[in-house]
């Protein structure tokens, strides 16, 4: 859900700065031969939301399914869960695939070209993880490659049925990956403190929570200083309030990171954590 409504935010923002002219051509691109228009204003393939839905439920319990699998890997709970449950996972995947599958042959051909490719990069990303030992240095770089194909997901897939991008999208779409790195880091770090006494090896664990907490606190602000920057940059109304959102975002995982006793308790930091993905259904 977190990434559906972060990719209508994302549709909404691409489609207030197109002008009347590239507004034509993208309902053109869009719209079945008998429609001249999209109901919603977002103008995106109504399929899209729905494999973008399916994809990223995949990749993640895969990523669990195969972690769970992994001898002297410590588990946390959600581990545990996946591992309980995995036949019956694994049937809910090949079911989620298989309706995506049959939704793909929906979709405008330049989300299918942009899907294979990327597609193409996670399956690579699954499949290193599940074969790497367990402490290879390439893993230090699954909470970067993670955030930037989570967000290359949720934006690219609004872009590749646009006629053109604007900068302001992009720098918003580096905010959002920026708030998706937060949100990895910062669960990395939470975890060392949920199991002190795991041999974890993460981003987080080699970098050290003290540094880690440096990063964080420069990635929150500037990710606020230039969300806010923004507003006084454009006269478009929606680009400030999912600017402003975006800036809300990064401020909660941060509060998080400030106060980790009180987060810590009953997995707190995940709810809300990955809760802050939900937050752009309040500006659309």
């Amino acid at each position: 859900m977190g990434a559906v409504l972060s990719n209508r935010m994302a549709a909404r923002l691409s489609i207030s700065q197109l002008s009347a002219d590239q507004l034509d051509v993208a309902q053109l691109n869009v719209a079945r031969p008998s429609e001249s228009s999209l109901p919603d204003g977002t103008l995106i393939h109504w399929a899209t939301p729905i494999v973008l839905a399916l994809v990223v439920f995949m990749i993640y319990t895969v990523d669990r399914l195969l972690d769970s699998q992994k001898v002297g890997e410590p588990l946390t709970a959600r581990h545990h869960f996946h591992q309980r449950h995995a036949p019956l996972l694994w049937r809910v995947v090949f079911g989620a695939a298989g309706l995506a599958f049959v939704l793909v042959w929906f979709l405008p051909s330049s989300v299918v070209k942009f899907g294979i490719v990327l597609g193409g990069v996670c399956a690579a990303y699954l499949v290193a993880v599940f074969r790497l030992p367990a402490r290879h240095p390439a893993l230090l770089l699954k909470e970067p490659l993670v955030a930037l194909l989570y967000s290359a997901g949720v934006w690219g897939s609004v872009w590749v049925q646009r006629p053109a991008t604007s900068g302001l999208e992009i720098t918003e779409f580096l905010l959002f990956t920026g708030i998706a790195f937060q949100n990895l880091l910062l669960f990395a770090v939470m975890e060392m403190r949920e199991l002190p006494g795991q041999d974890m090896f993460s981003l987080a664990s080699v970098w050290g929570a003290d540094r880690c907490d440096t990063v964080l606190r420069w990635l929150t602000f500037l990710i606020v200083a230039t969300g806010i920057a923004l507003c006084f940059l454009t006269d478009d109304r929606f680009a400030q309030r999912s600017s402003l959102m975006l800036v809300i975002m990064s401020l909660i995982l941060y509060i998080i990171q400030r106060y980790p006793a009180y987060f810590l308790k009953n997995e707190r930091y995940r709810w809300l954590g990955d809760g802050v993905f939900w937050l752009p259904a309040l500006v659309l």
